[in-house]
C-alpha cells in the first residue's frame, strides 16, 4: 500500500490544480491537487510541504490536515491501492514554476465540475470545507467508483 499526501492550495475563491501529464500513471489526464508519495521517515506534513514545492515552486505554510482516504481497486488488490492524507493550505510564498508533473492552473471553485477528475473527488471536495476531520475508503474498479464509506470526527 502506498502512503501519499494531497494538498489543495486555495486563494480568493480559486484552487491551484494540476492537469497531470505522466504516462503510465493512474492520474494521467486528470486534474488533481498537489502531492505525492512519502519518503522514508517523513511525517505527512513534511511530505506534503516537499511535494508541493517540488511540483509547484510554492512553499506552503501551516497546511491543515482535513482528512484521510484509503483507496482500493476491487479487482487488483496490489495495484492502485493506497492511503492519502488530504491537506488544505491558504498561506504560501514563492513563485509558480513549470511543473514536471503537468500544467498548473488556478481554477475558480465553481468550475470544478468542468474538470476531468477522479470519481471520488465529487464526494470529498465538499468535506474540505467542514470543521470535522474525515476518514474515508473509496473502492474503484479501474476508473469507476464502486462504493465509499466515510466517518467524521
Amino acid at each position: 500500500m502506498k502512503l501519499m499526501t494531497l494538498c489543495f492550495i486555495r486563494k480568493e475563491g480559486k484552487t491551484l490544480m494540476l492537469h497531470v501529464r505522466k504516462e503510465n500513471c493512474v492520474h494521467d489526464g486528470f486534474w488533481n491537487g498537489l502531492g505525492g508519495k512519502f519518503e522514508s521517515g517523513e511525517t505527512p506534513e513534511e511530505c506534503v510541504q516537499r511535494e508541493v514545492e517540488e511540483e509547484s515552486g510554492l512553499r506552503i505554510k501551516d497546511p491543515v490536515l482535513k482528512g484521510s482516504i484509503t483507496f482500493q481497486d476491487v479487482h487488483d488488490k496490489t495495484k492502485n491501492n493506497g492511503h492519502v492524507y488530504i491537506f488544505v493550505a491558504e498561506e504560501y510564498d514563492g513563485n509558480l514554476i513549470d511543473s514536471p508533473e503537468g500544467k498548473l492552473e488556478w481554477i475558480p471553485d465553481d468550475q470544478f465540475h468542468t474538470l476531468k477528475r477522479h470519481a471520488g473527488d465529487k464526494f470529498f471536495m465538499p468535506w474540505l470545507d467542514q470543521d470535522k476531520f474525515f476518514s474515508a475508503k473509496f473502492r474503484y474498479d479501474g476508473e469507476e467508483l464502486v462504493d465509499h464509506v466515510v466517518n467524521f470526527y
